[in-house]
């Protein structure tokens, strides 16, 4: 479907306003499962929807759709199976087919995440100024649905409903900003019954919770006939969560108010943001499947210095921004998350009874890590290049059904030049020309991680992981993230206890 965007379709800013465009494209991909099914359709549910760049008045928007894969258990006629011509149509049924396992597991995910949520308190709940009562944000809207609404059936447009939907979250969002809201994502549309021509559709939208420069509207879709009209009991066909950011007359992001949650039902919905949004983190991979370019430096021996330097900068200014933001915590454990230009970092926080010279002597040594962490199957020293610089070669379990990965890292480790100060451990991805890639493994990167230890007192320390995410290596952290998988914690525990349970003679054999 190509469409020429005219002044009608566009917002206060003169772009392509996202009400529109979620009517196109649900109306061109009714149009493609029409061609592949032979009959009606209607939209059932919307996976995630990421709006990366914007479209303007006098700009031509083409949409393309296509079937990717036939599910008959959720449908009420046998479709014939897709006919896959080409590499890419293989690797899209395949995607397919993670996508459906996401959606069928995505309640019974939710609900772990939302009991996980209550056995620790948010910091982010408690009085801080500034902070904004969600009940300034609550916006109700009501919409009759008339013939141009629907299709031939009388059923109303997926698109349509969702069109609505935005405009009622956008106006919930606008008043926590003085701009106008730009729609970021939209997380699952899941249709929960039809609405017909003649139906009233009362919209009811509020912000859920904000961070730092994006916010959730929830949005909740009641369907009222006459009857129901004026008993005033509705049906309940849709609810979704709308992510939106705002940018300043400097195109800058600006940041959010805090919510502060009211009553019982607000620290619900406070709450149920923050596991979306988890959720969110870990399928993005398997939503949106983006090659990426190489980031590995070369390793230079006569540039070695240099090399080392920036290793440790790069860690400690990941470890030095802004937005990070509290995603779990269990006993000694606390998971940070920060998104920034489309790009993931994780923090894990780990409390340790044991001096910081010890854990760092422990962990900067990484022929020691596999005793650990079960994500490294081996790793050797290939290039010892100075006391406080070495290069591994690391292999790595099987995950997703895929080759097990390796990896070449350079690991550069700094001490305190004072007593009380952090110790360093940076490492990240090289090229080494005497290590190519093997067929048996999936070379994989690492652009920026490591160790950051600080000493709580002479017999504590605080053990900091950091890893700003690569495609190749965020399978091994979108299940803990998303909240289908624990091994996160699990590794940090394991680290935790390596560490303390480190006896005498192990002392001895280090130093």
């Amino acid at each position: 479907m190509s469409q020429a965007i005219q002044p009608t379709h566009a917002n206060l800013r003169g772009e392509l306003s996202a009400a529109q465009l979620l009517k196109w494209i649900d109306a061109t991909a009714c149009l493609a499962a029409e061609k592949h099914a032979g009959v009606s359709c209607v939209t059932a549910s919307v996976d995630d929807i990421q709006f990366e760049e914007t479209a303007r008045v006098g700009q031509v928007i083409t949409i393309k759709a296509k079937v990717t894969r036939a599910f008959s258990t959720s449908m009420e006629i046998h479709l014939k199976p897709v006919t896959l011509l080409t590499e890419q149509d293989h690797v899209e049924h395949n995607l397919a087919s993670e996508r459906r396992k996401v959606r069928l597991q995505h309640e019974d995910t939710f609900k772990n995440l939302m009991k996980e949520s209550g056995k620790f308190d948010d910091p982010t709940c408690d009085e801080e100024e500034g902070t904004v009562s969600t009940r300034g944000t609550s916006v109700q809207s009501i919409e009759l649905v008339l013939p141009p609404h629907a299709n031939h059936h009388g059923n109303t447009f997926g698109g349509q409903i969702m069109a609505w939907m935005e405009t009622v979250a956008t106006i919930s969002a606008s008043r926590l900003c003085r701009a106008h809201p730009l729609l970021k994502s939209v997380d699952m549309f899941k249709f929960r019954g039809p609405s017909t021509v003649g139906d009233r559709l009362v919209f009811n939208a509020i912000v859920n919770n904000t961070f730092q420069t994006c916010v959730e509207v929830g949005v909740r879709v009641e369907a009222f006939d006459c009857q129901e009209w004026s008993g005033g009991q509705g049906r309940h066909i849709n609810s979704a969560f709308l992510i939106y950011n705002a940018v300043n007359d400097k195109e800058e992001l600006i940041t959010f108010p805090r919510i502060k949650p009211m009553s019982k039902d607000d620290f619900r919905r406070y709450r149920g943001a923050l596991a979306r949004k988890r959720i969110r983190l870990g399928r993005k991979y398997i939503i949106s499947h983006k090659g990426e370019v190489p980031l590995c430096i070369h390793w230079d021996t006569g540039n070695q210095v240099s090399l080392s330097n920036g290793n440790v900068e790069a860690l400690k200014s990941l470890a030095a921004k802004s937005g990070w933001e509290i995603t779990s915590a269990v006993e000694k454990i606390k998971i940070y998350t920060l998104e920034e230009d489309n790009i993931l970092s994780v923090c894990v926080e780990k409390h340790v009874e044991r001096p910081a010279h010890l854990a760092y002597h422990l962990l900067s040594d990484f022929t020691k890590r596999p005793l650990w962490d079960p994500h490294y199957m081996s790793c050797e020293v290939i290039d010892w290049v100075s006391e406080d610089d070495q290069i591994y070669y690391i292999t790595c379990p099987v995950v997703n059904d895929d080759k097990p990965k390796d990896l070449v890292v350079l690991v550069s480790r700094r001490r305190p030049l004072k007593d009380g100060h952090t110790y360093t451990v940076a490492v990240r991805s090289v090229i080494l020309p005497s290590v190519p890639p093997s067929p048996q493994y999936v070379r994989s990167e690492i652009i920026s991680a490591g160790f950051l230890i600080r000493a709580i007192d002479s017999s504590s320390c605080t053990v900091s992981y950091f890893n700003q995410i690569s495609a190749s290596i965020l399978p091994y952290f979108a299940g803990n993230l998303g909240g289908w998988s624990k091994s996160i914690e699990e590794t940090a525990a394991s680290c935790i206890q390596f560490i303390e349970n480190t006896t005498d003679d192990g002392l001895k054999s280090i130093f």
